[in-house]
Formats: structure tokens, sequence, C-alpha cells
């Protein structure tokens, strides 16, 4: 079971699990929404500007209105376009130290420090080979027409520490959702790239179509906003750009 805790101005919480949002804290009043899948993602867009994006696995994506930049604070950065403030204390220190950082932002004063983390390719050396030469993609030719527009190399190291990590079961599941945030990050600068294959990654939308009918179509890069059950308006979030899932 895998879950997303969001707290919004402080005063408001809420709980999305599989597909159904939970308002823990404040009300639907406060906290206005609409939640619905776009592709691989459940998508909720609340009313104030805020959109989580999460595809059910290890990938979160949030989104702010213009109205938000500069105005925000916490483990995400400020949201001011300065990459180089981001690491910036709860009281409003800017600092170096990934720990320092984290520290600062605890919920709760009883809960433990964080600690430094071991390199887990480091710990699981037989897993490094695995990861770096699967991770690979992200630096190959597949992804030719992006380096140019999204450094490969940062998503690259996390691709390659987050595979290494999951050593336990998931380990596939750890290395697609790497690749595809870099492939998003593509397609949001203006790069698609279809790179899943039959053996790597794949998505089998075929499966779901009826002898001699071919109804479900994979979209690399997704589709612009569609009218759907879920969303009979037609009507999306200009902060969601398409994403990459099935579409019929």
């Amino acid at each position: 079971m895998r879950i997303v805790s969001s707290t919004f101005q402080q005063d408001s919480e809420f709980l999305l699990q599989d597909e159904k949002f939970t308002v823990v804290k404040g009300s639907n009043t406060v906290l206005p929404f609409q939640i619905r899948r776009m592709g691989l993602y459940m998508v909720v867009t609340v009313k104030l500007g805020v959109v989580v994006m999460w595809d059910q696995k290890t990938s979160v994506f949030v989104k702010l209105s213009p109205k938000y930049q500069g105005k925000v604070c916490g483990l995400c950065g400020n949201n001011d376009g300065n990459s180089k403030n981001d690491f910036t204390t709860r009281s409003h220190e800017t600092v170096t130290d990934v720990l320092t950082f984290g520290n600062s932002w605890k919920v709760s004063s009883s809960c433990p420090d964080a600690e430094l983390v071991t390199n887990p390719c480091s710990k699981n050396r037989y897993r490094a080979a695995w990861s770096m030469k699967q991770c690979s993609v992200i630096t190959s030719a597949t992804f030719q027409t992006c380096h140019l527009k999204v450094d490969p190399g940062p998503y690259f190291d996390s691709c390659v520490r987050d595979s290494c990590a999951c050593d336990s079961g998931g380990d596939c599941e750890c290395l697609c959702t790497a690749v595809a945030s870099y492939a998003k990050a593509c397609n949001e600068a203006g790069a698609c790239i279809k790179w899943r294959t039959p053996k790597l990654c794949p998505i089998f939308c075929d499966y779901y179509n009826n002898d001699g009918n071919c109804e479900w179509h994979y979209k690399p890069c997704g589709v612009d906003c569609m009218k759907t059950c879920r969303n009979p308006s037609g009507n999306c979030s200009t902060l969601i750009s398409p994403v990459e899932g099935t579409v019929e």
C-alpha cells in the first residue's frame, strides 16, 4: 500500500491513497479539489493553485501557480527560480549541509534527526554494475535530442542511486520511475522521447484491446486535455503538461 500525505497552509492536510483523496485536517471547503487519472498519474488539482501528480509508485510532482513564486518554503525550496537558496532552514538561514536543512523542517521536535545515508551502491556493490548499465539509457542516443535541453547528469546519478537502493524487490520499479522522471522533464522542455521497449519498462496497452480492435494506444508524451468520465468538461489546469500513458 502506497500513500502520499501533504500539508497545505499549515492548517490543511490531505491524504492520497490508491485512487482516494481524503482531507485529514481542514475541510473540502478549505481544500476544494478535483482528482482524476491522467496517463500513468493520479492528479489532484487543488483550486488554490496547487497540483499534485503521483504515479502511485515512487514519483511525486508538485506544481504551483505563479502566484506562489517566492512565497513558499520547506523541503521543496521556495520556488523563486533560484536553486542556490533552496536549502533555506525554518529559521530563514541558507545552508549547504543537507542534514541541517532537512532536520530544520521536522514537523515535531520529538522526531529524531535524520542521519547521513550511506551511498547504496557502495553498500550493495553487486547492484552497482546493473544499475549503471540500466540507467545508461538516460545518457544514451535514445535521449540525445533532449541532452541539450535538460542536463542528464543529475537524473542519471539519481537513477543509479535509486536502483542500487532497491535490492529487495521492486528494483525495476525504481529504475523505471527514475528514467520516466527524466523523460517527463524532456517532454516539458519540448523533447518527446519514446524510450520504453518490450525489454525496458514496457507498457502493454494493446493487452486491453478486444480481438480485431485497436482502441487503446500508448502515448509516450501524452495528449492534450480530453473529456473523460472523470473530467466531463474537458478542462484541465494550465499547470499540468501532457503526461505519458494509455489513451483510448
